[in-house]
């Protein structure tokens, strides 16, 4: 049992060889064996050397949640820009003074810089799961055999492509898009259906402000057609009072194709349409 005396007289040492950069353990070694109360009741005040800390996994994250406390964000918006809970954050920022409260108009600017923030770090996360779910299904159908190609040819064409009406029948074959990927496919369902390219002709419609000439090199350049094949361009009026926004370079208008003499190729068009969606329906 140590005196009073003994006592303060350790204590002093202790708190010299701490101010030395002396370690718990090299103190203890350096005074002779004692508990660890004694050795806290000694070292009291006196915060360990440097290099004896060490370095914590959230050590920077700590530093960052208080630099963005200083720059005035509450706790919620720290905790969402960390991912890190409300209560971690009261924990390494709550000595720190209260940011005083922010204006409508501040207020709408950091919240609009938080959703721009977000969608920055999610957008391409996204776009790769939408990526990937595209490739997988791509993979899934691979080639079309030439049933598969009639099928989904003729479907294609009773969605998009011209169709008689009761009150006037027209057996015609029209099909128009902008599309160039399904332009290319339907002329690929043509020349499955046993259509000679020379009997199919184009007209381009376009926006009369857009440039029609380069449309038209766009689409010679889809079908690789012959330049005879192609109409004069139909131009669309423009109206002032619509907000156009198809007005950037890779607009190109809209393709027409026509089959010329096509009344008996839009009969089985209409057959095969009809009999793939009666799969559908028929048990």
């Amino acid at each position: 049992m140590r005196s009073t005396e003994e006592l303060l007289q350790l204590r002093q040492q202790a708190i010299a060889l701490r101010r030395a950069g002396k370690s718990r353990r090299q103190i203890e070694e350096a005074l002779g064996s004692m508990s660890n109360t004694t050795l806290s009741w000694a070292l009291e005040g006196e915060p360990p050397p440097e290099w004896t800390r060490r370095p914590r996994a959230k050590d920077a994250v700590r530093a960052r949640a208080r630099e963005l406390r200083g720059r005035g964000l509450d706790y919620e918006e720290i905790a969402t820009e960390l991912g890190v809970s409300k209560s971690s954050i009261s924990l390494w920022v709550r000595d720190m003074p209260t940011p005083p409260h922010l204006t409508y108009q501040e207020s709408r600017k950091r919240s609009a810089e938080g959703v721009r923030r977000y969608w920055a770090a999610e957008r391409p996360v996204r776009e790769a799961a939408r990526q990937a779910t595209i490739a997988a299904a791509t993979a899934e159908i691979g080639p079309l055999s030439d049933r598969e190609l009639l099928i989904t040819g003729a479907v294609a064409y009773w969605c998009e492509g011209l169709k008689g009406k009761p009150r006037r029948p027209s057996d015609r074959v029209v099909f128009v898009n902008s599309d160039p990927a399904l332009i290319s496919f339907f002329l690929r369902f043509l020349d499955g259906a046993g259509i000679e390219r020379d009997r199919v002709t184009y007209r381009v419609h376009i926006h009369e402000t857009a440039d029609a000439s380069a449309a038209q090199r766009f689409w010679l350049g889809v079908t690789a057609a012959s330049p005879a094949q192609f109409r004069k361009t139909s131009l669309k009026r423009h109206n002032p009072k619509t907000v156009r926004k198809k007005v950037s370079d890779d607009y190109h208008g809209c393709l027409r194709i026509e089959v010329v003499r096509s009344a008996q190729l839009y009969q089985k068009i209409e057959g095969w349409a009809r009999a793939a969606m009666r799969q559908s329906v028929d048990p």
